[in-house]
């Protein structure tokens, strides 16, 4: 087994960031064949999750999203704590913290147009995540 954190600011709500090729490096130093990487980022107001990383798609994600828990709505968990992220509890939910992704012949096993992606979904302007990548084989 092998286990890496990734470290990586983010800039608010909506953000999403490439871990591709920060796994694909870790899946490439912990030496592993075959096997699986998982990837996980803890706290629950962000995601993990594969998609193909292009403008238009990433569009249409954070459009879905803002259609399952939009910001208009009410939050029971805002009126408990007054934080104003109660939609971003809600999409992390839905979306979920983690991935976990086939080590092919020391490869990621990923399909040509997936990537790993990391979502930023609280409302504060920055975070520091802290994203685990454990493979094993």
């Amino acid at each position: 087994m092998f286990r890496r954190t990734i470290r990586i600011e983010t800039q608010g709500e909506g953000e999403i960031v490439d871990l591709t090729p920060h796994v694909a490096r870790s899946v490439h130093e912990s030496g592993v064949v075959d096997g699986l990487v998982n990837v996980f980022v803890p706290g629950s107001t962000a995601a993990v999750t594969t998609i193909e990383y292009e403008a238009g798609v990433l569009a249409d994600l954070k459009r879905a999203l803002s259609v399952i828990a939009p910001d208009t709505a009410s939050y029971a968990h805002d009126r408990a704590w007054g934080d104003g992220n109660g939609r971003s509890h809600v999409k992390a939910a839905v979306v979920g913290p983690s991935v976990t992704v086939p080590v092919i012949d020391g490869d990621l096993g990923c399909g040509t147009w997936q990537q790993i992606v990391l979502l930023e979904l609280d409302v504060r302007p920055s975070r520091n995540r802290s994203i685990i990548v454990t493979v094993t084989g």
